[in-house]
């Protein structure tokens, strides 16, 4: 089971938003970016509408989740796939902690490959608390 569609970056143009414009984080496994999206970006908001509406759109923009794995990881679809259902387990762990109108995208490294879940999840943790997104922050 994935992650639900509203938590999902699904367009190109998102991938790229988040690759051009949101801030990196790096560690052996993974390289995570995360782009804090302005109401007006996540919603195509006309510059004419009140700031009030705008907090109350902005509040119920989920956090959208990407993962990208390169074939330099692992050439075998299988170990890729294992990879990303893991991470995806993992962000529907800490799901309910992630701030809201957030868009993060997770890049694996090719040591990735020997990790288990429970290392995947306490490094993930580790990184969304270093760019200070969790609510107990």
């Amino acid at each position: 089971m994935g992650l639900p569609k509203q938590n999902r970056l699904r367009h190109r143009k998102d991938f790229s938003a988040v690759y051009q414009r949101g801030t990196r984080l790096k560690t052996k496994y993974f390289s995570l970016r995360v782009l804090r999206e302005s109401p007006r970006d996540s919603l195509n908001v006309p510059l004419s509408m009140p700031t009030a509406l705008m907090q109350s759109a902005s509040e119920d923009s989920p956090t959208r989740i990407g993962i990208s794995i390169s074939l330099k990881v692992d050439k075998r679809s299988v170990v890729r796939n294992r990879i990303r259902r893991q991470i995806q387990a993992a962000f529907r762990h800490l799901l309910p902690l992630i701030a809201k109108n957030l868009d993060v995208l997770v890049v694996v490294h090719p040591p990735a490959i020997q990790c288990s879940y429970l290392q995947f999840l306490q490094e993930l943790e580790q990184l969304l608390a270093d760019f200070e997104v969790l609510n107990g922050d």
